[in-house]
């Protein structure tokens, strides 16, 4: 029968005191700097007839154990409920038959964002 060996030389220090900021979710209180930043490019990027739409942008941070996430919501809605961000978006039919194509902005807009906080999760992670 054979085993398996494992050998370990070094500190775990760095790793532990990492958990330990997880744990005390230090690292995620920044997250309110990035669902501001986040509504300011959607509203930057929304296309503006009224600017209702782009007026409409808000964040929340969603904080449950082992989880965290910043949704992005747009309170203007049609009169059926759907959000005109997603209309925007993904496109629609007009209540004359037509269909208008949907743009796609959201994407674009939050990519930076994005890219922003992969960035700051990895020099934290490294430190």
């Amino acid at each position: 029968m054979s085993g398996i060996n494992v050998s370990v030389r070094g500190s775990f220090n760095r790793t532990q005191a990492f958990l330990q900021r997880m744990k005390n979710h230090e690292q995620f209180k920044g997250l309110e700097k990035y669902g501001a930043a986040g509504v300011a490019a959607l509203s930057a990027a929304t296309p503006k007839e009224t600017s209702k739409t782009a007026n409409s942008w808000s964040y929340e941070i969603v904080n449950r154990p082992g989880y965290f996430a910043i949704h992005w919501h747009n309170s203007n809605v049609d009169s059926q409920g759907t959000p005109i961000a997603v209309l925007i978006q993904y496109g629609h039919a007009t209540g004359t038959g037509g269909y208008v194509q949907g743009v796609d902005y959201i994407n674009p807009a939050l990519r930076p964002i994005f890219d922003q906080i992969l960035a700051d999760m990895q020099k934290e992670v490294n430190k």
